[in-house]
C-alpha cells in the first residue's frame, strides 16, 4: 500500500456517498472544516454518512468532527454513521474513538477494507450462468434494492427508499442484478469516480452464495464499465465476508474503515 493509495480509497469512499446523495430525492452534500457529510436522508442509517476529511493526530479534532456531524443529522431524525479511516488515525487515537464518539449516540460497527484493483485477475472456476440485467426501470431497481435489503437485514421499504431511484443508476452509475432459478439473486453497482471503476451494492442470497454469483455480476459490471467509459482500475470497501471473493478477483488491500453508527433518536 502506499500513501497515494490511501488517499484515493478515502476519496473514492466519499465521492460515491456524495453521488448517492447528490442524486437521491432529498440528499444533501456539505463540506465543514471539522468534517464532510454525504446523507441522502433517508431511513438506511449507512447511507446518512459523515467523512472525517484529512488525517487527524488529536482527540480533539476527532472529537470536533463526531461533534459536528451530530449537530447537523439531530435535526433530521435520522440514524447516520461516520467512518473514519484507521491509517489516518494514530493507533492510540483510534483506540480512544469508540469512548470519544459515544457521548454522540456513536457506536461501534462494520469495519470495512478498501481494496484495489488495477484490472481483474482471470477466474479462477467456472462462473454460474445467469441472466444479468441492468437495473434501468423501477422493477430492476427495486430488484437491486430487495437483494442489498435482505442481505442487510433491512426492511424491504427502507432499502427501496434508498435504492429504487432513477438518478442512482443513470450516467455515471449503472446497476446489475443476476437472475438465477427465476429470482432476483445477485446485485452490483458500478460508478465512475475520477475515471476509476468503483464497486459497491454488491450481495447475493443466502440460498445462492457459495456458487461464484457475486463474482458474475462484478465480473459484469466492469466489463460494461470498461466498454462505456474505457476505464479498469476499479476500487472497492469490503465486508469480511466478501474479502476471500475480491482477492481471488485480483483485489489487495490497501487500509481499513471503522464504522460508527447512531440510531435515530426517539420520535418526540
Amino acid at each position: 500500500m502506499s500513501i497515494d493509495e490511501i488517499h484515493e480509497s478515502n476519496t473514492q469512499f466519499h465521492d460515491s456517498w456524495r453521488f448517492f446523495a447528490r442524486n437521491s430525492v432529498a440528499g444533501e452534500v456539505l463540506d465543514l472544516p471539522e468534517v464532510s457529510i454525504a446523507s441522502s436522508n433517508v431511513s438506511w442509517s449507512m447511507m446518512n454518512a459523515a467523512f472525517v476529511p484529512a488525517p487527524v493526530e488529536t482527540e480533539e479534532a476527532l472529537e470536533r468532527a463526531a461533534a459536528a456531524a451530530a449537530r447537523f443529522f439531530l435535526p433530521k431524525g435520522r440514524g447516520w454513521m461516520l467512518a473514519l479511516c484507521e491509517d489516518w488515525v494514530p493507533s492510540r487515537l483510534r483506540e480512544r474513538a469508540a469512548a470519544l464518539f459515544a457521548p454522540h449516540g456513536l457506536k461501534p460497527s462494520l469495519v470495512a477494507t478498501g481494496m484495489v484493483a488495477e484490472r481483474l485477475a482471470p477466474a479462477m472456476r467456472p462462473l454460474p450462468v445467469m441472466d444479468v440485467r441492468q437495473a434501468k426501470d423501477s422493477r430492476g431497481r427495486s430488484d437491486l434494492s430487495d437483494v442489498n435489503s435482505l442481505c442487510y437485514d433491512v426492511p424491504l421499504p427502507v432499502g427501496r427508499e434508498a435504492f429504487d431511484v432513477p438518478g442512482l443508476f443513470s450516467g455515471d452509475s449503472k446497476g446489475f442484478v443476476g437472475y438465477r432459478q427465476g429470482e432476483a439473486a445477485t446485485s452490483a453497482a458500478v460508478i465512475r469516480v475520477q475515471d476509476v471503476a468503483y464497486i459497491a451494492m454488491v450481495a447475493t442470497l443466502p440460498s445462492h452464495r457459495q456458487l461464484g454469483c457475486a463474482e458474475a455480476v462484478m465480473r459484469h459490471a466492469l466489463a460494461e464499465a470498461k466498454q462505456a467509459w474505457g476505464i479498469e482500475r476499479t476500487v472497492l470497501h469490503a465486508t469480511p465476508a466478501g474479502l476471500p471473493v475480491y482477492r481471488r478477483m485480483g483485489y489487495r488491500a490497501v487500509t481499513r474503515f471503522h464504522f460508527y453508527m447512531a440510531e435515530p433518536p426517539p420520535r418526540g
